[in-house]
């Protein structure tokens, strides 16, 4: 088997400085900022932002859309936000999945609860990504409960995106990897390296090319990989 690796495209920056969850759409690129609590929509092509609300979430890192509303990882509210997609006003928020210490801050004095990070939506059910647990939470947002979850590999999952034939991509900030996973029991399908020294934040799909968001340097852009 050969290494797949992925060929980092910038395209544009973040309008914020620490974009950490990015989810497409026909309008644009939408994203949450971890630094300034904002969420933005940017153009495809130009990054120019056509949409920017003040969210009351807290340090944030994931973003998606689904049912009918903006969903939001309000990552140290240890909360899941869900908001009015016109307005950027929460409408309900609920106890994060998978809460607890992550593992690299384990023992340390100084170390607290977060949440969650990416997220997906499908079928009506809200897919998290919790660094704590270093699982896939499955999530009924009617009645907020639990209905399966699945091992993400790796120290640290954030992004999520939809890959082919239903299977999820979950990138590994830690290792610098996008695995993809059948969500049905987490076995890896496929795994890319990504080009060094970018680390993949946010993730989503886009015409079916995978972009990222790096929060430490504040680029957007795309994954290729050379056939």
């Amino acid at each position: 088997m050969t290494t797949k690796i992925a060929r980092v495209e910038p395209k544009f920056k973040s309008p914020g400085p620490h974009p950490n969850g990015i989810q497409a759409s026909p309008e644009g690129l939408w994203c949450i900022d971890q630094g300034n609590h904002k969420v933005t929509r940017q153009d495809w092509d130009t990054g120019k932002v056509n949409f920017e609300a003040q969210t009351d979430t807290v340090h944030s890192s994931g973003i998606t859309l689904g049912g009918g509303y903006l969903w939001i990882a309000s990552t140290y509210e240890v909360k899941i936000a869900k908001l009015d997609p016109e307005t950027g006003k929460t409408i309900a928020k609920y106890d994060s999945p998978g809460a607890g210490i992550v593992a690299w801050r384990q023992g340390a004095p100084d170390a607290g609860v977060t949440g969650a990070h990416g997220l997906e939506w499908k079928d009506g059910k809200l897919y998290v990504a919790s660094p704590p647990s270093q699982m896939i939470h499955v999530m009924d947002p009617e009645t907020w409960t639990e209905t399966h979850s699945f091992r993400a590999p790796g120290l640290r999952v954030h992004g999520l995106a939809w890959g082919r034939d239903g299977f999820l991509w979950a990138a590994d900030t830690s290792a610098g990897t996008v695995n993809l996973l059948d969500p049905a029991d987490g076995r890896v399908m496929d795994v890319l390296r990504v080009q060094a020294p970018v680390e993949v934040h946010a993730l989503t799909i886009y015409q079916d090319v995978l972009w990222y968001a790096d929060a430490e340097t504040c680029q957007i852009g795309r994954l290729i990989v050379d056939s």
